[in-house]
Protein backbone atom coordinates (compact mmCIF):
# COMPACT_ATOMS: atom_id res chain seq x y z
CA UNK A 1 0.00 0.00 0.00
CA UNK A 2 1.34 3.43 -0.90
CA UNK A 3 0.61 6.93 0.32
CA UNK A 4 -1.45 9.34 -1.80
CA UNK A 5 -0.01 10.30 -5.22
CA UNK A 6 2.97 12.62 -5.19
CA UNK A 7 6.38 13.07 -6.74
CA UNK A 8 7.54 9.51 -5.99
CA UNK A 9 6.38 6.30 -4.35
CA UNK A 10 6.22 6.04 -0.56
CA UNK A 11 4.81 2.89 0.97
CA UNK A 12 3.08 2.49 4.32
CA UNK A 13 5.88 0.15 5.33
CA UNK A 14 8.37 2.95 4.67
CA UNK A 15 6.21 5.43 6.59
CA UNK A 16 6.29 3.07 9.56
CA UNK A 17 10.09 2.99 9.36
CA UNK A 18 10.11 6.81 9.45
CA UNK A 19 7.65 6.92 12.36
CA UNK A 20 9.66 4.33 14.29
CA UNK A 21 12.82 6.35 13.83
CA UNK A 22 11.15 9.57 14.96
CA UNK A 23 9.65 7.89 18.02
CA UNK A 24 12.95 6.26 18.96
CA UNK A 25 14.68 9.64 18.73
CA UNK A 26 12.06 11.59 20.67
CA UNK A 27 11.28 9.11 23.43
CA UNK A 28 14.54 9.42 25.42
CA UNK A 29 13.93 13.12 26.12
CA UNK A 30 10.36 12.72 27.40
CA UNK A 31 11.71 12.88 30.99
CA UNK A 32 13.03 16.38 30.23
CA UNK A 33 9.45 17.54 29.72
CA UNK A 34 7.90 15.38 32.42
CA UNK A 35 10.36 16.59 35.07
CA UNK A 36 8.89 20.07 34.63
CA UNK A 37 5.29 19.10 33.85
CA UNK A 38 4.66 15.69 35.48
CA UNK A 39 0.88 15.99 35.12
CA UNK A 40 0.83 16.87 31.43
CA UNK A 41 0.46 13.67 29.35
CA UNK A 42 0.38 15.30 25.92
CA UNK A 43 3.94 14.60 24.73
CA UNK A 44 3.85 11.00 25.97
CA UNK A 45 0.47 10.53 24.28
CA UNK A 46 2.06 11.74 21.03
CA UNK A 47 4.87 9.19 21.32
CA UNK A 48 2.28 6.48 22.03
CA UNK A 49 0.32 7.55 18.93
CA UNK A 50 3.46 7.21 16.83
CA UNK A 51 4.08 3.72 18.18
CA UNK A 52 0.46 2.76 17.50
CA UNK A 53 1.05 3.52 13.82
CA UNK A 54 4.42 1.75 13.85
CA UNK A 55 2.73 -1.32 15.30
CA UNK A 56 0.44 -1.69 12.31
CA UNK A 57 -2.57 0.52 12.96
CA UNK A 58 -3.65 2.79 10.11
CA UNK A 59 -2.51 6.37 10.32
CA UNK A 60 -5.48 8.31 11.53
CA UNK A 61 -6.81 11.32 13.38
CA UNK A 62 -5.08 9.88 16.45
CA UNK A 63 -1.63 10.86 15.16
CA UNK A 64 -2.74 14.28 13.91
CA UNK A 65 -4.51 15.20 17.14
CA UNK A 66 -1.69 13.91 19.34
CA UNK A 67 0.90 15.85 17.33
CA UNK A 68 -1.07 19.09 17.63
CA UNK A 69 -1.60 18.53 21.36
CA UNK A 70 2.10 17.95 21.96
CA UNK A 71 2.94 21.13 20.07
CA UNK A 72 0.46 23.00 22.26
CA UNK A 73 2.23 21.48 25.27
CA UNK A 74 5.47 22.88 23.88
CA UNK A 75 3.97 26.37 23.74
CA UNK A 76 2.83 25.96 27.36
CA UNK A 77 6.14 24.53 28.59
CA UNK A 78 7.91 26.26 31.43
CA UNK A 79 11.48 25.83 30.19
CA UNK A 80 13.18 25.86 26.78
CA UNK A 81 14.36 22.28 27.31
CA UNK A 82 10.84 21.05 28.08
CA UNK A 83 9.57 22.97 25.06
CA UNK A 84 12.05 21.23 22.75
CA UNK A 85 11.23 17.81 24.21
CA UNK A 86 7.52 18.35 23.59
CA UNK A 87 8.24 19.49 20.04
CA UNK A 88 10.22 16.28 19.48
CA UNK A 89 7.25 14.23 20.65
CA UNK A 90 4.83 16.16 18.45
CA UNK A 91 7.06 15.68 15.43
CA UNK A 92 7.26 11.96 16.16
CA UNK A 93 3.48 11.66 15.98
CA UNK A 94 3.40 13.81 12.84
CA UNK A 95 5.96 11.61 11.08
CA UNK A 96 3.16 9.31 9.94
CA UNK A 97 2.02 12.14 7.68
CA UNK A 98 5.19 12.49 5.66
CA UNK A 99 4.07 13.16 2.07
CA UNK A 100 5.81 12.03 -1.14
CA UNK A 101 6.49 15.60 -2.24
CA UNK A 102 9.98 16.67 -3.29
CA UNK A 103 10.23 19.57 -0.83
CA UNK A 104 13.01 20.06 1.68
CA UNK A 105 10.49 20.90 4.37
CA UNK A 106 8.97 17.41 4.06
CA UNK A 107 12.29 16.01 5.20
CA UNK A 108 11.54 17.60 8.54
CA UNK A 109 8.97 14.85 9.11
CA UNK A 110 11.89 12.42 9.03
CA UNK A 111 14.55 14.25 11.05
CA UNK A 112 13.02 17.10 13.04
CA UNK A 113 12.11 14.88 16.00
CA UNK A 114 15.78 13.94 16.31
CA UNK A 115 16.86 17.58 16.00
CA UNK A 116 14.45 18.75 18.71
CA UNK A 117 15.48 15.83 20.93
CA UNK A 118 19.11 16.87 20.54
CA UNK A 119 18.24 20.46 21.40
CA UNK A 120 16.24 19.34 24.46
CA UNK A 121 19.18 17.30 25.71
CA UNK A 122 21.53 20.19 25.06
CA UNK A 123 19.38 22.69 26.94
CA UNK A 124 18.89 20.26 29.84
CA UNK A 125 22.69 20.12 30.10
CA UNK A 126 23.09 23.90 30.46
CA UNK A 127 23.28 24.41 26.70
CA UNK A 128 26.42 22.36 26.14
CA UNK A 129 26.64 21.81 22.35
CA UNK A 130 28.58 18.57 22.69
CA UNK A 131 25.52 17.00 24.31
CA UNK A 132 23.37 17.83 21.29
CA UNK A 133 26.11 16.58 19.00
CA UNK A 134 26.17 13.27 20.88
CA UNK A 135 22.40 12.89 20.44
CA UNK A 136 22.76 13.59 16.72
CA UNK A 137 25.51 10.94 16.54
CA UNK A 138 23.14 8.47 18.22
CA UNK A 139 20.41 9.39 15.74
CA UNK A 140 22.82 8.84 12.87
CA UNK A 141 23.68 5.36 14.17
CA UNK A 142 19.98 4.60 14.68
CA UNK A 143 19.06 5.30 11.04
CA UNK A 144 18.36 2.16 9.04
CA UNK A 145 19.15 1.68 5.34
CA UNK A 146 15.45 2.04 4.54
CA UNK A 147 15.23 5.30 6.47
CA UNK A 148 18.23 6.71 4.61
CA UNK A 149 16.87 5.60 1.26
CA UNK A 150 13.59 7.39 1.95
CA UNK A 151 15.44 10.51 3.11
CA UNK A 152 17.42 10.65 -0.13
CA UNK A 153 14.22 10.98 -2.15
CA UNK A 154 13.81 14.45 -0.67
CA UNK A 155 15.92 17.57 -1.23
CA UNK A 156 18.56 18.26 1.43
CA UNK A 157 17.56 20.05 4.61
CA UNK A 158 17.48 23.82 4.23
CA UNK A 159 20.04 26.06 5.87
CA UNK A 160 18.66 27.77 8.94
CA UNK A 161 19.75 30.09 11.69
CA UNK A 162 18.22 28.36 14.70
CA UNK A 163 20.11 25.72 16.65
CA UNK A 164 17.43 23.15 15.78
CA UNK A 165 17.89 23.94 12.09
CA UNK A 166 21.64 23.45 12.48
CA UNK A 167 21.18 20.10 14.21
CA UNK A 168 18.69 18.98 11.55
CA UNK A 169 21.10 20.00 8.79
CA UNK A 170 24.02 18.22 10.46
CA UNK A 171 22.06 14.98 10.74
CA UNK A 172 20.69 15.25 7.21
CA UNK A 173 24.17 15.80 5.78
CA UNK A 174 25.65 12.90 7.76
CA UNK A 175 22.96 10.47 6.65
CA UNK A 176 23.18 11.47 3.00
CA UNK A 177 26.94 10.97 3.07
CA UNK A 178 26.64 7.38 4.22
CA UNK A 179 25.92 7.53 7.93
CA UNK A 180 23.60 5.11 9.68
CA UNK A 181 23.53 1.43 10.54
CA UNK A 182 24.86 -1.09 8.06
CA UNK A 183 23.75 -4.41 9.50
CA UNK A 184 20.92 -6.08 7.51
CA UNK A 185 19.40 -7.13 10.82
CA UNK A 186 18.93 -3.45 11.65
CA UNK A 187 16.80 -2.79 8.57
CA UNK A 188 13.45 -1.23 9.32
CA UNK A 189 11.82 -4.13 7.48
CA UNK A 190 13.10 -6.76 9.87
CA UNK A 191 12.76 -5.21 13.31
CA UNK A 192 9.81 -5.92 15.55
CA UNK A 193 7.45 -3.07 16.43
CA UNK A 194 8.20 -3.24 20.16
CA UNK A 195 8.59 0.03 22.00
CA UNK A 196 11.81 0.89 23.81
CA UNK A 197 11.49 1.57 27.52
CA UNK A 198 12.23 4.96 29.05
Amino acid sequence: MTSPPGDFALSMEELRVVARYAAECAQPVLPVFEAVHPDDPRPRTAIDAAWTFVGGAPRAKLQRDAALAAHRAARDAGTPAARAAARAAGDAAAAAYLHPLARATQGGHILRAAAFAARAAELAADGRPEVGQDVIAQARRRATPTLIEVLRRYPPAPEGRSRVDQLWKALDTALRSGGGVTSPAASGRTRSPGRPTT
